[in-house]
């Protein structure tokens, strides 16, 4: 896509699921800013790191750095949509199994046993997705989203995020079907968004 853009900001995730928690909820919103820009129909502003950009512009303001092209106020941007998301599920292990390489038992046992045990784990979880106008607070669209695997070999679709790794939390589901649901979940979430935007918010 090479068209204009939607400016957006993405808010906290709610946690809802009782096996997530804020450092996943965390993770699973930087992973949608990547695929959001990734997708190249969406500007995120971040209002995460607001606070140090306030700090650089009053910095510049009070003459007390050096004169330079850097942080000037009057230029941040506002955002005309705002993405919220809650987790309402989150399942690792939904129908059992032993989750990586080396931990079977009973049926086998080492790096058979293990495998084995992986490909009987079926993992999910779920995304409600809104989109807000940031002007008037009215919902245009409301969704859910979700994300199953139940394989672990090749094809993570980590092509969609450049090749970008799961980090905080989530880095303890790299390379397990949790891995794959999340990244189908949040692959689903930007298609629902680049569908259902309404066209007169593409003007950047």
């Amino acid at each position: 896509y090479s068209g204009p853009q939607a400016r957006i900001a993405v808010a906290d995730f709610d946690v809802k699921a009782a096996k997530a928690t804020g450092e996943i909820g965390a993770g699973l919103r930087e992973m949608l800013i990547t695929a959001l820009v990734n997708s190249n129909r969406f500007r995120v502003v971040e209002r995460q790191v607001l606070s140090q950009v306030m700090q650089e512009q009053e910095l510049a303001a009070s003459g007390a750095a050096a004169k330079t092209n850097g942080a000037q106020r009057g230029q941040i941007k506002t955002a005309d949509l705002i993405v919220t998301a809650a987790v309402t599920e989150f399942e690792p292990q939904a129908s059992g199994g032993a989750g990586g390489i080396g931990g079977g038992g009973g049926v086998g046992s080492g790096i058979m046993g293990g495998l084995l045990g992986a490909a009987l784990n079926k993992a999910h979880m779920a995304l409600d997705i809104r989109i807000v106008d940031a002007s008037t607070s009215e919902i245009l669209a409301a969704t859910r989203v979700q994300g199953q695997a139940s394989d672990i070999a090749g094809g993570f679709m980590a092509g969609f995020f450049g090749g970008w790794a799961l980090g905080g939390a989530l880095s303890a589901y790299a390379n397990t079907p949790m891995e794959k649901a999340i990244r189908i979940c949040i692959i689903e979430a930007v298609r629902y968004m680049s569908q259902v935007v309404p066209g007169q918010y593409y003007k950047y």
